[in-house]
């Protein structure tokens, strides 16, 4: 399985994960929240980094927990942060998705194919088949020699 284990994902709200409708809510991104969740499977965590504060930041990370996504942190690096005026407001992360990226956003699908490479899930799924017809001979095979000691 890919391990995407402990990598940091800061991720933008507005024009990302939504269409951009600030102060509102817009349209879920295609394939966005599918995205999120398998990031998430593979073991990253997911910094929601964003211009919202007050109501409009709550209202953002409780339409994301209804659409399955609980941030590891919100505008933090980490859960128990505590922001004062010593400390940079620049999230420490591995990968930056943002609608402002250079060129703009390239679409959950390229995000995808970017993080985890189609090459990555055919190795794993090569792996997967190969231990699943094992299991199959053995099965297969020691049932035979079952039949064969009575």
């Amino acid at each position: 399985m890919v391990n995407l284990k402990n990598i940091r994902i800061a991720v933008d709200f507005d024009g990302t994960i939504v269409d951009h409708e600030y102060t509102g809510i817009g349209k879920e991104k295609l394939f966005a929240f599918q995205t999120l969740k398998e990031l998430e499977k593979l073991g990253a965590r997911l910094i929601l980094w964003t211009f919202r504060a007050g109501p409009e930041l709550e209202e953002a990370v409780e339409f994301c927990r209804k659409n399955g996504i609980e941030f590891y942190a919100v505008n933090k690096n980490y859960p128990e942060e505590v922001f004062d005026d010593s400390i940079s407001r620049k999230i420490d992360a591995d990968v930056f998705i943002d609608d402002k990226n250079v060129g703009g956003f390239p679409g959950w699908s390229d995000i995808w194919q970017t993080l985890v490479p189609f090459d990555l899930h055919q190795q794993e799924m090569e792996r997967q088949i190969a231990a699943a017809r094992k299991n199959s001979l053995r099965r297969l095979f020691g049932k035979r020699e079952k039949q064969n000691e009575t």
